[in-house]
């Protein structure tokens, strides 16, 4: 076993952070996408599987912030701002803004995988696979979503599906 150790390659300390903040900045802007998403996705269940995408999104980040600070690494201040998607019309263009984000999360998840198994310190690895496998989780959600199931966070137990749709804007001033 020993002997193996010894060949297998090392992440440094350093590298380990810079690989942090990286994954940090790309995870960010994934949330800053859906962010954006939730804005145009009226349709209330795709707007409730966005909504906790986010949330789960607003978790990752933190792991991420706290595992940085505890390596002495500074938490880069980031555009909060998601910008802006065109305003799209009709189920079938909602459905390929998932569509699109669905892929987004798996070319994330296909390119971190690797990068998590070379972190030599157990925890960071076990986070960023934590993180990576709930990622998937969202993907297949929003995969289902832009296949037109919106069931996504759950199975109805009776009666209508909720009517209506939902704002862009939550709260106004």
């Amino acid at each position: 076993m020993q002997d193996l150790q010894g060949k297998a390659e090392r992440v440094k300390p350093t590298e380990i952070l810079h690989r942090l903040l990286e994954v940090r900045s790309e995870k960010a802007a994934l949330r800053r996408r859906h962010l954006a998403a939730a804005r145009i996705a009226g349709q209330y269940d795709i707007n409730n599987t966005y909504q906790y995408v986010i949330a789960r999104e607003d978790q990752h980040l933190s792991w991420l912030a706290d595992a940085i600070r505890g390596m002495d690494g500074t938490v880069p201040d980031e555009a909060s701002d998601p910008g802006d998607l065109p305003a799209v019309k009709g189920d079938e263009a909602l459905r390929n803004v998932a569509r699109e984000d669905a892929a987004a999360i798996d070319r994330f998840v296909d390119a971190w995988r690797p990068r998590a198994a070379a972190i030599s310190q157990a925890r960071h690895q076990l986070m960023l696979n934590l993180m990576l496998g709930e990622m998937q989780e969202q993907s297949r959600l929003l995969h289902q979503a832009s296949a037109g199931r919106i069931d996504l966070l759950g199975r109805r137990t009776g009666g209508e599906r909720t009517p209506g749709t939902v704002l862009p804007v939550r709260w106004v001033e």
